[in-house]
């Protein structure tokens, strides 16, 4: 674990800076890296804008158009965390070609849930370390509210550590990305209110602040409320089908809200693999998607659970 070491002060300003170059790091990154693990009040910020930004509701009201929006954005980006930024591009549990992995890392940017070389890095590290006292968000070591999210407002957990992805930085498109995170995001909110907008224009019932609100706000918070249960859940409610050094559990509530990430003590058993239903009752919309994008070419190299594994569960006894 690397030693605390006090960050120059570098004020609000470069606070600013760094929500639209999240690779500006005045006093170096080694100092961001190692800086107390604690409450950095600007980084809040933004989450306090989005998360007011659904009280908006109050004056723009709502439609059944804004509404089902919202919900087909949920789960069409929580695919892109699941799929993508965890599936892929933490673990690279199947290959794709470069121009679809640029598209891909597009789709999970609207996700905001930062670039995907930073989630990756993060990700990875969460397993070096999984509920030991280096891990970012341990609910064994920090309690449900941190590893939810108050380890995403540190300045220790906010630079991406390139050299623990370098099968990723080697390209520049996806450094851009991951450096800029929020010009995604910017552009995802503006089709937001471009849409209500041609939808009202046509005549439906709905509005482009309308659509800003449920379409970018609601669902945007609900994304990331539904992909942060599995650092503050997963390691503390469910069934442990394996005896990992971690205390990682499969829920079955989490699965549905997460589209699968919920078989978690199956994950952290084996990581490569890209179900994590291992069996047939195993709720798992992600790696049903994934196998049928694989039926176009577009992906492919899926990778299975090894007959050892299974052999493993079977030992224990343990199939729920």
């Amino acid at each position: 674990m690397h030693a605390p070491q006090k960050e120059p002060k570098t004020g609000l300003g470069t606070a600013l800076i760094r929500w639209f170059d999240a690779d500006y790091h005045p006093g170096g990154v080694e100092a961001m890296l190692t800086a107390p693990n604690k409450v950095d009040w600007p980084r809040c910020i933004p989450f306090v804008v989005l998360h007011l930004g659904c009280l908006a509701v109050f004056w723009v009201g709502w439609s059944p158009a804004a509404a089902w929006t919202a919900v087909a954005l949920y789960w069409g980006r929580m695919l892109a965390v699941t799929g993508v930024l965890h599936r892929y591009f933490s673990h690279k549990t199947y290959s794709t070609s470069r121009p679809m992995q640029f598209l891909l890392a597009l789709w999970a940017a609207t996700s905001v849930q930062r670039g995907a070389l930073w989630w990756a890095y993060t990700h990875r590290h969460h397993h070096r370390h999984s509920d030991e006292p280096d891990d970012k968000h341990s609910p064994v070591q920090d309690g449900f509210w941190w590893s939810h999210i108050g380890w995403i407002t540190s300045k220790r957990n906010f630079p991406t550590d390139y050299s623990k992805v370098s099968d990723l930085a080697r390209y520049p498109e996806l450094v851009f990305l991951n450096r800029f995170d929020v010009l995604v995001p910017i552009l995802f909110g503006a089709a937001c209110y471009g849409f209500g907008a041609w939808l009202a224009s046509a005549g439906i019932e709905t509005s482009g602040a309308q659509m800003l609100v449920w379409g970018f706000f609601i669902s945007t918070t609900a994304l990331f409320h539904g992909t942060a249960c599995i650092n503050s859940m997963a390691h503390v409610w469910g069934k442990r089908r394996f005896a990992t050094p971690d205390d990682s559990r499969n829920s079955w509530i989490l699965t549905l809200i997460t589209l699968g990430e919920g078989w978690h003590n199956n994950h952290h058993r084996y990581q490569a693999t890209t179900r994590q239903g291992f069996y047939w009752w195993e709720f798992d919309p992600t790696y049903y998607f994934l196998k049928a994008l694989s039926w176009t070419g577009l992906i492919w190299g899926l990778k299975p659970v090894p007959a050892s594994v299974y052999e493993e569960a079977s030992g224990s006894g343990k199939h729920g």
